[in-house]
């Protein structure tokens, strides 16, 4: 749905740390647990500046989280709701992200959104999807998963929902074009 939601660079710039360095006092742990709402943003960076004795001065995801909306995407999904079909999101992410994309208004145009961190799952986690489709009221083989991860089609796909590997943008909206059609 966006473009440029990679932070890494500025941060480890920033902190003047290799991205090696940066995901080692981050923790893999910790990366996890506040992608499932385990911790916030706060926790994750006090736990960093205690692996790493580096002083950071403010949430530094946010900060530098500056996504660009692909809106040829944003189009498609007009489309596939203009035919009558729901449209919602479920989405990995962090406190840091979910709120920038919500001021931001890129979670405006779904009928509702699951955010891992605030449902407590993450893909590729079949429960992620499972509390998905028990929350919608939706039977697997009625849903339609479009994800850019393999491990996320594959997790899906074993649930028995309906796949479609993003790959590239023209892909994608041809093989919704002719799931609506």
């Amino acid at each position: 749905m966006c473009t440029d939601t990679n932070v890494t660079d500025d941060i480890c710039k920033k902190l003047n740390l290799s991205k090696k360095e940066f995901l080692n006092f981050l923790t893999q742990d910790n990366l996890r647990k506040i992608q499932t709402g385990e911790i916030n943003a706060e926790e994750l960076w006090k736990s960093f500046s205690e692996n790493s004795g580096l002083t950071v001065e403010s949430d530094y995801f946010y900060d530098y989280f500056n996504p660009k909306r692909r809106q040829g995407m944003y189009d498609v999904i007009e489309k596939i709701k203009s035919k009558g079909y729901r449209v919602v999101l479920g989405t990995n992410t962090i406190d840091s992200h979910y709120q920038k994309h919500t001021n931001n208004g890129d979670y405006d145009i779904f009928e509702k959104v699951y955010p891992s961190n605030l449902i407590g799952y993450a893909k590729p986690d079949p429960n992620f999807l499972q509390y998905i489709l028990k929350a919608e009221n939706v039977e697997a083989e009625n849903a339609v998963f479009v994800d850019d991860s393999a491990e996320n089609i594959n997790s899906a796909n074993l649930l028995g929902i309906h796949t479609i590997l993003f790959d590239s943008f023209e892909n994608v909206k041809n093989k919704i074009d002719l799931l609506i059609e």
